[in-house]
């Protein structure tokens, strides 16, 4: 059972400016609303290997002609389009889930990074970034000095 609660005519109010405050924003929101649909964010992974930094993007259904990828200052910049194949009529959805539109990806590359080395390869609907990191930026093994409690000499891991 609902307890009773104390009318508060301010708590109203609230609601009030809350509720016309949405009634402003509505054309706005739209607009924003259908931007986002027409816009869509491929999956990016990012890791290190063998001294290179990989950027692999999930990109099913686009043309390897419709991406573009720029070096930009420290800045990698990846965008295209994956467009409609086939036109259905809106009306005949029961739901739709795929993204279409444009999209663009930045990634800050390391400083010191060779842009002219950087390449690219699209395969399967999958973008891979191939970028060589400078030698100090590179992973390196660091040894752990373990102390042995008994004799007090340092043993190498």
């Amino acid at each position: 059972m609902r307890d009773l609660v104390r009318w508060n005519p301010f708590h109203e109010l609230t609601h009030w400016h809350r509720d016309m405050d949405d009634l402003f924003a509505l054309p706005f929101r739209l607009e924003r609303e259908e931007d986002q649909l027409s816009r869509w964010w491929p999956a990016l992974d990012g890791y290190e290997k063998d001294g290179n930094y990989f950027i692999r993007l999930d990109l099913p259904g686009v043309e390897a002609k419709e991406v573009e990828v720029v070096a930009e200052g420290n800045s990698l910049i990846i965008k295209g389009e994956r467009k409609n194949e086939k036109e259905v009529d809106e009306k005949n959805y029961f739901y739709r889930e795929t993204s279409t539109g444009r999209f663009e990806r930045r990634v800050t590359l390391p400083k010191g990074v060779d842009t002219s080395k950087i390449a690219a390869r699209f395969e399967k609907g999958v973008l891979e970034i191939s970028v060589p990191l400078p030698v100090h930026l590179a992973a390196k093994k660091v040894p752990i000095q373990i102390e042995d409690g008994k004799s007090g000499q340092n043993k190498a891991a």
